[in-house]
């Protein structure tokens, strides 16, 4: 690691204490030298171009028909039920 300045270093301990502030610090794009033992140790820096997912769009479901009672009410099959309730299943290799 290249020579750290000594105004950004910060102690691991120190960095614990007020890692929110430290992270707040980051995002607005300094960066901090994390050090232990007043040796630098790691380095915490802002993210660069972070891809944003699109925001989700309720109602994306297209039902052909309604969706039968026999789907909620039924009970499940025994092998089903079995995994669900996290038993191993010999006759699938779980």
């Amino acid at each position: 690691m290249a020579e750290a300045d000594p105004r950004k270093m910060i102690n691991v301990h120190d960095a614990k204490t007020h890692f929110s502030r430290l992270l707040e610090r980051a995002h607005a794009g300094e960066e901090i030298i994390l050090a232990k033992a007043g040796k630098p140790y790691a380095k915490l820096v802002p993210i660069e171009n972070v891809v944003r997912q699109p925001k989700r769009k309720p109602g994306g479901l297209k039902v052909s028909g309604p969706i039968p009672d026999a789907v909620w009410f039924d009970p499940l099959p025994d092998e089903e039920l079995a995994l669900w309730e996290g038993k191993r299943l010999e006759k699938y290799g779980y």
